[in-house]
């Protein structure tokens, strides 16, 4: 991996300042200042400072359409997505309308397998749910580009209401939508809902605060003795972190009223049982547990198996079972880093023969499209991203399809909009994506192998057109040296408390320092003991590279994170280093 440049955060002194005035602890000021944070009630995550979901377009419809359906016991499908965020929103959806009144008898969820039935709300996924005789399908986390599943599932006589976060398609320059009863989606057209970000699993949960509250005008219940759907927000959180959605204001209050949740035992058994095959515990739970040890176990089935297995693990109430469905996943996972590892020596071997230098040598090329036959379906988006982090380009990695097609997804760098890039190139080769999808940094599609060159050159030439050189040099960011007194586990914890994510990145420090000791664990880790060079004689800290074998000078600028060891019981400081510089 190419060496970042390291770039040290501004800090607005006013704002930093101010927040520490307000009461904010003096390194939590300087950081949050450094992220935008303005004023303290920015940091206010109580919930009635979530956004309502009046704003939302759609809302009130959908709300109108599923208390119709729990007043008249009508069936009700849920139609589910193949990742985390579209499990916990199937999820939040079977939990949130079994709140609202709807029998659990009467609701239901199909979810398509990577590799039979493709993505989304296809005519196949509608056959599928047509099987429970539905009167009312809703997506999660999928369907604004379902034309086709959603005109087959209303020539059925069948209702739909599509909520989903992504993208709508784009036909000749211009937004199309499916002609489904209701759609319920922040990023459709005229749709004012400040909160663009929104994870699918979060848009499932406004929906059922908008079916609530006209539940609530319709006499089912009083403000007082309605469902208490904050009952959901361990899911809402798992999701929201796991599709890597920017952490705006609304969701960064959605994750930290999760994790007070969590931390205080109140969560979904299912969500325990997570914890414990992870290894980690609950009442320290973050930001980092849902994004690195419960989503990938959630995905992990979505990928390899069946994403039936994540859901039931959410869904049910018996722990047991929970704890049987989560060491299941848990199975699954540790196979899919087995086969993730074999897919990055494959990715990388071919990433040598076609880059033999390290990033900024003449052949790099401006974006990276890699296959190889052995490659798995189930995990092109983990190595995509890998291979992305590497070289620092847009990546695509495909893998052969049982339909014979290739299916591939893709990873972005910043100042490169992946889905809108792919929409060029529809545009440009017409017939060459057979369909595509996405957002900005991630998104995927599908194409004939004899249109992967075709593909390949597509989308060098619009980054070639995209990209400023500067967008392929990479940089850190970074908040500046740590003061020493802060070199403490309280610092580890006070930092550990707040949610960091996606568009409020978690705090790395950079300092200069003497390398007294390294050596490697692991065959593949380097292990150090440093002293800050501006404190001859100081203390000596423990310090980790992961991923990296190449010995260090004596002396470094290290960009690093703070980290508690725990080893048989015992908890050491250590600095994870994040890169040098």
């Amino acid at each position: 991996m190419s060496a970042p440049t390291l770039h040290c955060r501004d800090v607005p002194p006013r704002l930093a300042f101010a927040l520490e005035q307000a009461g904010v602890h003096p390194l939590l000021a300087r950081l949050f200042a450094a992220r935008g944070v303005r004023t303290p009630d920015d940091l206010d995550d109580g919930l009635g400072r979530l956004l309502p979901p009046d704003a939302l377009k759609g809302a009130d419809a959908a709300a109108s359409l599923l208390a119709d359906a729990i007043d008249a016991r009508q069936r009700i499908c849920i139609v589910a997505d193949y990742d985390c965020d579209g499990a916990t929103a199937c999820a939040v959806a079977l939990r949130g309308l079994a709140l609202l009144g709807a029998s659990r008898d009467l609701l239901r969820y199909v979810v398509p397998d990577r590799q039979l039935h493709g993505y989304g709300l296809t005519p196949a996924i509608v056959e599928l749910a047509r099987a429970h005789e539905p009167a009312l399908l809703v997506t999660v986390d999928n369907g604004i580009a379902s034309d086709a599943g959603v005109a087959h599932a209303r020539a059925l006589g069948i209702q739909v209401l599509i909520t989903d976060h992504h993208l709508p398609a784009l036909v000749d320059g211009q937004v199309r939508l499916p002609e489904a009863d209701v759609i319920v989606n922040p990023n459709q057209p005229d749709c004012g809902f400040p909160s663009k970000a929104l994870a699918g699993v979060g848009v499932m949960f406004y929906v059922l605060l908008a079916a609530r509250a006209e539940l609530r005008r319709r006499g089912r219940f009083d403000a007082a003795t309605q469902p208490r759907l904050d009952a959901l927000l361990d899911l809402v959180a798992l999701g929201t972190v796991a599709d890597v959605v920017k952490l705006d204001d609304n969701n960064r209050r959605l994750v930290a009223q999760g994790l007070k949740r969590v931390r205080a035992g109140r969560m979904q058994p299912g969500l325990a049982a997570l914890f414990t095959a992870a290894g980690r515990f609950p009442q320290r739970a973050s930001a980092f547990d849902f994004g690195y040890a419960l989503g990938p176990r959630i995905n992990a089935a979505g990928r390899l198996a069946d994403m039936t297995l994540g859901i039931e693990c959410l869904v049910t109430d018996d722990a047991a079972r929970a704890a049987a469905l989560a060491a299941q996943l848990d199975g699954i996972n540790r196979e899919r880093r087995e086969l993730e590892a074999g897919m990055r020596e494959q990715a990388e071997a071919l990433l040598e023969r076609r880059v033999p230098a390290d990033d900024g040598a003449p052949g790099a090329p401006p974006a990276l499209v890699l296959f190889d036959p052995e490659f798995h379906e189930g995990v092109v988006g983990i190595v995509a991203g890998r291979m992305k982090d590497r070289l620092h380009r847009p990546t695509f990695v495909f893998a052969r399809g049982s339909d014979g097609l290739l299916k591939g997804s893709g990873r972005s760098i910043a100042g490169f909009h992946l889905r809108d890039a792919l929409d060029l190139v529809s545009k440009r080769h017409p017939g060459v994506l057979r369909r595509f999808g996405g957002h900005a940094m991630a998104a995927g599609c599908t194409i004939g192998a004899e249109d992967l060159a075709t593909f390949d050159a597509a989308l060098q030439q619009v980054a070639r057109e995209v990209l400023q050189p500067e967008a392929l040099n990479r940089t850190l960011a970074h908040d500046g040296s740590l003061p020493v007194e802060y070199f403490c586990v309280d610092t580890v914890e006070r930092i550990d408390a707040q949610v960091w994510g996606q568009g409020f990145e978690a705090p790395v420090f950079c300092d200069e320092v003497d390398v007294l000791q390294q050596r490697l664990v692991g065959e593949k880790h380097l292990k150090l003991r440093v002293r800050h060079a501006a404190l001859a004689g100081g203390p000596v800290r423990d310090a980790i590279w992961f991923g990296r074998t190449e010995p260090l000078p004596p002396r470094v600028r290290l960009a690093y994170r703070l980290s508690l060891d725990e080893f048989q019981g015992q908890q050491r400081l250590q600095m994870v280093i994040e890169a040098a510089g």
